[in-house]
């Protein structure tokens, strides 16, 4: 029998597993099926996939996550009026925990777009439901209780490259060293792995992979599954930051069939900022990661289809009047009635020989819980001077033994007051401007020092440096719409509505780009304004724009006018 689990958070557990009253579970049965199930039945295995919520109306089921070294732990047992499951029932990904019938059990069963339709129709009902679903997520990512299992060596740039895969995509998951942990020696002697192969992932459903690329886990997983290709959506958005599911949120809101893509994560770059404190309605602030998940999660809610990591790599020309289609990676492909870019910018990279050997183990591009562990008590060096490097080096201070920042330009010029302020109060950041990079030492793919240098003088600094965080802005990410018909400007970036040539004397359309039914929101977007705030503005602007493109191309089903 599973070991029952120290509480995940006393002060929100009747959050985290709220019972139904009488009259709530009434009104919820008529989104479900009734089912019933014997002592002792399965009801859900870790990995099964499309179960929605159950709730329970009578009998006993033991939630049974994954303990230390493997073993079951009872997480908590549900009795009537209790509801099983967490945000994968969201979308009918496969479930993350077990559960089994302690007694016979009578429920009723919601699969997920029934439960969506719940959260929407019963909006008291569905704030209870929604809340514990997240919390339930947070309390399995803080316990790893569930989800795949990674073995290497912490420190290994493929291990950091998949937790942070995972940790960036809110998956639970585990990471075990075989180095120190006698489980993880186990599992590579009962696979026969050898050191090379590493790192190994042994995923929920027994499947096990080697040192597998993002998309593998994915799959493996079931964050990610195959799109129909001859399903046509309203809109196709590629691109998950904040513009993009600012769009996703309102477009589906508003009753649109959308399909949102990404080749990493969710949340772009603003979803690695360690904290946002001048976002609109957050006093206290709020790390990047917390607000994109919360509209990733709202966005399913509305029944967006979120197919992450999937890499849109070709617009092709269409027929005036066709829909479009876009060619993805793995030589998949998504159809859609118009599509909105919203793929951002890429880090910019130095441009020092050697740079890449060390990345993913020495050099970063964002500053999460995961590179504060890893380069704790040591010193680092963070370059650049915007309000993202601003942020990292707050966060970075709380962490490190010193944090030495590096700009061109003094901060005032490129920096919030509130965030100069803050650094300079911290004792152990030193500021150097102006100052640039001119040499990275090591060797293995390990980083021993950083060299930088004074550009009016000369004089170059050396310092044993084991990490370098790199925010030296980014580029635009339009490279795959060549041969799109979408133009773009001498920078990459798109011009939209009025910035494009009026031909005809046609007026265009507000973010639409040169090519009709095409549009582009946010950091991508030529002329826009590089805020978090700002890009859902645009996200929110662009769903009025595409409502009236639908319109003049086609019939829409009847719906009701969003007043939000």
């Amino acid at each position: 029998m599973a070991a029952p689990q120290p509480p995940l958070d006393d002060a929100r557990h009747d959050q985290r597993f709220p019972t139904l009253s009488a009259a709530e579970t009434a009104r919820a049965r008529r989104f479900g099926e009734a089912r019933t199930y014997p002592a002792g039945a399965a009801i859900v295995r870790a990995g099964e996939a499309g179960h929605g919520l159950t709730l329970i109306l009578s009998g006993a089921v033991d939630i049974v996550g994954r303990g230390e070294g493997g073993a079951p732990e009872l997480i908590v047992t549900h009795g009537p009026g209790a509801f099983m499951g967490e945000l994968a029932q969201l979308s009918g990904r496969p479930s993350l925990v077990d559960a089994t019938a302690v007694s016979d059990v009578e429920a009723v069963v919601l699969p997920p777009e029934r439960l969506r339709a719940l959260l929407v129709a019963e909006a008291e009902m569905g704030e209870t439901i929604m809340r514990a679903l997240i919390l339930r997520r947070v309390g399995l990512i803080e316990r790893g209780a569930a989800g795949p299992v990674i073995v290497g060596h912490i420190g290994d740039p493929d291990v950091l490259r998949l937790v942070g895969f995972l940790s960036r995509n809110g998956h639970p998951h585990q990471t075990l060293d075989p180095q120190t942990d006698p489980e993880a020696r186990a599992l590579v002697d009962r696979f026969s792995v050898e050191p090379g192969q590493l790192p190994i992932v042994l995923c929920p459903g027994g499947q096990l992979l080697r040192n597998p690329t993002e998309g593998q886990l994915a799959r493996c997983i079931g964050m990610v599954g195959p799109i129909d290709p001859d399903r046509i959506y309203d809109v196709a958005i590629v691109g998950a930051g904040p513009s993009g599911l600012a769009a996703a949120v309102y477009a589906g809101s508003e009753g649109l069939s959308v399909l949102v893509l990404d080749c990493r994560a969710f949340g772009g770059q603003a979803g690695a900022s360690s904290r946002i404190e001048n976002y609109l309605g957050f006093p206290t602030g709020i790390s990047g990661m917390a607000l994109m998940a919360r509209a990733y999660n709202q966005a399913q809610k509305f029944g967006v289809e979120m197919a992450i990591p999937d890499e849109a790599v070709r617009l092709p020309p269409s027929e005036t009047g066709a829909p479009f289609t876009l060619e993805l990676g793995g030589d998949q492909r998504a159809r859609a009635r118009a599509v909105v870019v919203a793929t951002g910018a890429r880090y910019r990279r130095l441009d020092i020989a050697g740079h890449s050997d060390f990345e993913g183990a020495s050099v970063h591009y964002w500053a999460s819980p995961l590179e504060g562990r890893l380069c704790a008590g040591q010193e680092v060096v963070l370059v650049g001077g915007g309000n993202s490097a601003g942020q990292a080096v707050v966060y970075l201070s709380t962490q490190v033994k010193k944090v030495w920042m590096l700009a061109r330009r003094p901060l005032e010029a490129t920096m919030s007051r509130y965030l100069i302020d803050r650094i300079r109060a911290q004792p152990n950041v030193e500021v150097v401007t102006p100052a640039e990079i001119s040499a990275l030492e090591g060797e293995g793919g390990v980083l021993r020092a950083v060299r930088w240098r004074d550009p009016r003088s000369g004089a170059e600094t050396a310092r044993e440096i084991g990490h370098l965080f790199l925010f030296i802005g980014a580029d635009p990410n339009t490279d795959w719409l060549a041969g799109s018909e979408v133009v773009v400007d001498a920078k990459g970036f798109i011009p939209t509505g009025l910035d494009l040539d009026l031909r005809a004397g046609v007026l265009p359309r507000p973010m639409q780009t040169s090519r009709p039914g095409v549009f582009a929101i946010g950091d991508v977007r030529a002329g826009s304004v590089k805020r978090v705030a700002a890009g859902v503005g645009e996200g929110a602007q662009v769903v009025a724009a595409l409502h009236a493109y639908l319109a003049d191309t086609g019939p829409l089903p009847n719906r009701e006018p969003s007043h939000a």
